[in-house]
């Protein structure tokens, strides 16, 4: 009986005890995260998709700007299949099928303006800081735009059918859009030589 004393007590020390400056690894990448998160209008979300990145980024939000832009990439290509996959069904027809077009080219632009967005973070300068922070948060202003756009078509009954079935994932991309604008936003106010 006393094993077992021993065993849960070498557990609860291996799983909290494992220190770096006084505090719990599993802790630090946590708050790092929840930190980074709260400028944001959609916490969770931002936490969710963004905690595997809280060890490497710190406190450094040039970082959280690429993971955040990065990860909204990443899921805006995934709708994007989707709506390829709708497209080569081919049973759409009219009003749906015109608004199925337009919700493609939406992605197709939302797409080009997160790899814009990346690459300008990835070659931030101080001397260039202020012109490619407005480029980048003018990209991705332009993104939430597309997005919102995309389901506006969907009127008539077939259309309000595609719209359900498409309405979770754009609003997914859509509120990661919205963070990763709000931590490009907190980069652009913080300024590049504040990094650590």
């Amino acid at each position: 009986m006393a094993s077992v004393g021993v065993y849960v007590a070498l557990l609860l020390l291996l799983a909290g005890g494992t220190t770096r400056q006084g505090e719990c690894l599993i802790d630090d990448g946590n708050n790092y995260v929840r930190e980074a998160c709260s400028v944001t209008r959609y916490p969770d979300v931002c936490i969710h998709s963004l905690a595997s990145f809280s060890n490497a980024a710190k406190r450094n939000p040039r970082w959280w700007a690429r993971a955040a832009v990065s990860v909204t990439l990443r899921e805006a290509k995934c709708v994007a299949q989707y709506l390829a996959k709708l497209k080569k069904r081919g049973h759409l027809r009219g009003r749906s099928r015109v608004a199925l077009a337009d919700c493609i080219e939406c992605f197709q632009d939302t797409i080009y303006n997160l790899h814009k967005s990346l690459g300008e973070l990835r070659t931030l300068q101080s001397r260039t800081f202020e012109r490619q922070m407005g480029d980048v948060e003018t990209w991705m202003s332009a993104t939430l735009t597309d997005e919102d756009t995309c389901l506006e078509g969907f009127g008539d009954q077939e259309g309000r059918q595609i719209r359900s079935s498409l309405s979770n994932r754009v609003l997914n991309v859509t509120y990661m859009t919205s963070n990763a604008l709000a931590l490009v936003t907190k980069l652009a106010s913080v300024g590049i030589t504040s990094n650590p």
